[in-house]
């Protein structure tokens, strides 16, 4: 016998694989998300919860949250305080006697002198700059306990009210040697009175009026702000105020 000829080679077939267009992958993407959207409206459907209440509740989820507002206390008791400083005012007023002179001399011998004596009208004003409060001056404790702290008292001003001083008397001496100093004697009489009143006022306690005046309104100014306690600290006066008081040579008319 004859040997049997050799079987064909098997046949290898190749194809190419094309890639999917995006537009497909989308519509299955969406398909996807529809059907979970059904998915979910039908267990809240089916758990006997209504459509309105699934939705309410997907709105709940997906709506951004706010905040809510906070209010910052200490910078709403600042500002509800620095427009009440004129309330915190103390005056202190006096009538004051003043004498001043001048002599005129010759070869150092005094041959005439001349006097005036002046009759002042003065007011001093002191009180407690509330403008002046800061968040260092607020301590707003956690169980709604306010502790707040003034600034020192201090002069505003002092000042003569012209329309009720007067010149009380006038001599110039024997002869009327004395110098025709008028004007001059005048005007020393006003800043001798002026220092005097100051200082008056403040031998007889201006400046803690004024500090009792400020305590007294603050507390009445917050008393309906809500805080369970209020504590309004005030501070003693700097010794230096009355050394050196503000606008202690201005001199003005009064007023009307």
């Amino acid at each position: 016998m004859g040997s049997l000829p050799p079987p064909p080679p098997p046949r290898v077939s190749y194809s190419l694989v094309r890639p999917r267009p995006v537009w497909i992958a989308a519509l299955q993407t969406l398909g996807q998300s529809l059907l979970g959207g059904c998915v979910l409206l039908g267990l809240g459907l089916g758990l006997g919860g209504s459509q309105a209440t699934l939705v309410s509740q997907l709105q709940g989820w997906l709506s951004p949250r706010v905040a809510a507002p906070e209010v910052d206390v200490q910078s709403l008791i600042i500002k509800q305080l620095r427009g009440a400083s004129d309330l915190t005012t103390a005056i202190f007023a006096m009538e004051a006697v003043v004498p001043s002179h001048s002599d005129r001399t010759l070869a150092g011998y005094v041959i005439g002198s001349t006097k005036l004596l002046y009759i002042a009208y003065g007011e001093v004003r002191a009180g407690v700059d509330l403008a002046k409060i800061t968040s260092a001056n607020v301590d707003l404790g956690a169980d709604r306990a306010l502790h707040l702290t003034l600034p020192p008292p201090q002069l505003l001003d002092s000042k003569l009210d012209l329309n009720r001083s007067r010149v009380y008397d006038y001599d110039r001496g024997f002869l009327g040697l004395g110098p025709d100093q008028a004007p001059e004697l005048q005007q020393q009489a006003q800043r001798q009175a002026l220092a005097t009143i100051v200082a008056a006022a403040c031998n007889q306690g201006l400046l803690t009026e004024a500090n009792q005046r400020a305590q007294t309104t603050v507390e009445q100014l917050l008393a309906t702000a809500g805080f369970k306690s209020i504590t309004v600290t005030p501070v003693a006066p700097d010794p230096s105020t009355c050394a050196t008081p503000q606008n202690s040579d201005t001199v003005i008319p009064g007023q009307p």
